[in-house]
């Protein structure tokens, strides 16, 4: 999801003139893109489904329901299914088989000119003046307005689709489908009322609360939905009890099955060297959430130790609490943040580290542990959310420490940076629990099964266990 501190440094703070110029270069920039063409996708095998998958933003270096997308839609066409996504700017990534059609849609986050103001002939749907209006506002209408234009997409090809899985846009327009008869299944990788939280929790002043609350307004839309759905698929035991829990939705309507890593791509490789002291952690945007402050905080004590370097995958805002972090801490000699960059490169980079931090406040899943254990790194996580059910035993396949200490973080890092052996041994069985339980072929077959559920009208089936 779009980070909300990037509002005030880039619409709340613009001057006039510079507002003037920006919005001309973005309405030069709009004129000369292109909608993707739609691509076909592969039939279904007999006795298997034509899936419509949805995703409101698809790309994957948007975060994690970007790379869900992708990776499951493959399987799933592996096992003779027949998926088409159906996806917001900006656009996905998808695998050969996979069919896509483009939803359209303002991009009024995209880069360069995120929290811009379209040209007049860009707005030709109601969903448009609502997107626009909840930004101005300081909302996030994305998953209301997506959801409306995908319901009018979907009324006119009823006959093309067997059932809808929608990925946790949970607007208005979802609702509408399920009413229209649509068999649906649903996944919610975690409840976001759980980020709101913690946002309100690390929000400074009164004004940043105020604008908090109204960023995450779009939750109460998403409650309201999440209650109605007959089957809603996550991917943690944590995350089921916080659905639950926080959005009321009930456990019988409930199921757990698991994200997964490509453990072809996210593996050892046998050329790459490990670097003396190099830490890595991977963190899909600058929020409180993701804990780097605690880490930056840690890092500090260790170098005063020993000579050590983090690489950040991801890329912190400008001005925002990583990059003051940084400065305030005078760390910007041994942190290098990169973006961009490809699975490959990725694990290639993770094969570089001895240690990798998972310092998270609250985790649905978390899709850079497995990454950083299927590529047998040694790995310290948080106890936030579902990352001990992911991770595992504390000392057989990774280490955890509290969430928000950096003096935990500290004593982890320590102990495997001093301990070769240990880092070996947690880095296979890191790797090995990886391959028992978190593969996208796993996902697919749990998916799948979540599918004949609902087009039999039978129960969910039981929830997977991890351990």
């Amino acid at each position: 999801m779009v980070d909300r501190n990037e509002y005030e440094s880039c619409f709340v703070s613009r001057s006039l003139r510079q507002t003037i110029s920006d919005t001309r270069a973005s309405w030069a920039l709009s004129r000369s893109l292109t909608l993707p063409a739609r691509v076909a996708p592969r039939a279904a095998e007999p006795g298997k489904y034509r899936v419509a998958f949805l995703i409101y933003r698809g790309n994957p270096r948007c975060g994690g329901q970007g790379v869900y997308t992708r990776h499951l839609t493959r399987e799933l066409v592996a096992l003779g299914h027949s998926v088409e996504v159906f996806a917001g700017p900006p656009w996905p990534e998808l695998d050969e088989g996979v069919g896509f059609s483009p939803v359209r849609g303002l991009d009024l986050y995209r880069d360069p000119d995120p929290f811009r103001i379209p040209a007049r002939s860009e707005f030709t749907s109601p969903a448009d003046l609502a997107e626009f209006g909840v930004m101005l506002s300081g909302g996030f209408g994305e998953p209301l307005a997506y959801s409306l234009r995908i319901a009018k997409v979907l009324k006119a090809r009823r006959g093309d689709f067997d059932l809808v899985h929608d990925n946790q846009c949970l607007g208005t327009g979802i609702w509408t489908l399920r009413r229209q008869g649509w068999p649906l299944l649903e996944t919610l990788h975690h409840p976001i009322t759980v980020d709101r939280s913690i946002a309100l929790d690390h929000a400074e002043t009164v004004w940043r609360r105020l604008g908090t609350r109204r960023w995450f307004g779009f939750l109460r839309m998403q409650v309201r939905v999440a209650k109605k759905l007959p089957a809603i698929l996550t991917v943690s035991h944590n995350s089921k009890a916080d659905i639950h829990a926080q959005m009321g939705v009930a456990l019988d309507r409930l199921t757990v099955v698991p994200v997964g890593v490509d453990h072809q791509v996210f593996r050892p490789y046998d050329d790459v060297v490990k670097k003396k002291g190099r830490l890595m952690v991977t963190s899909s945007s600058d929020v409180p959430m993701k804990g780097l402050v605690p880490l930056l905080e840690a890092i500090a004590k260790l170098r005063v130790e020993r000579e050590i370097d983090l690489v950040v995958i991801g890329q912190p805002q400008p001005k925002g609490r990583v990059a003051r972090t940084l400065e305030r801490l005078g760390l910007n000699d041994i942190v290098t943040t990169i973006s961009g960059v490809s699975d490959e490169a990725l694990a290639r980079l993770y094969g570089e580290a001895e240690v990798a931090i998972v310092p998270s406040l609250y985790e649905g899943f978390s899709l850079p542990a497995i990454e950083a254990m299927s590529c047998g790194v040694a790995v310290v996580a948080t106890t936030g959310g579902a990352l001990p059910e992911v991770v595992g035993i504390s000392g057989e396949t990774g280490l955890l420490v509290e969430p928000n200490d950096p003096e935990a973080l500290v004593g982890a890092i320590r102990q495997l940076l001093d301990d070769e052996a240990l880092r070996l041994r947690l880095g296979a069985n890191g790797r090995r629990r990886v391959m028992e339980r978190f593969t996208w072929q796993v996902t697919a077959r749990g998916t799948a099964a979540c599918y004949d559920a609902v087009m039999n009208g039978r129960p969910l089936p039981d929830s997977l266990i991890f351990n």
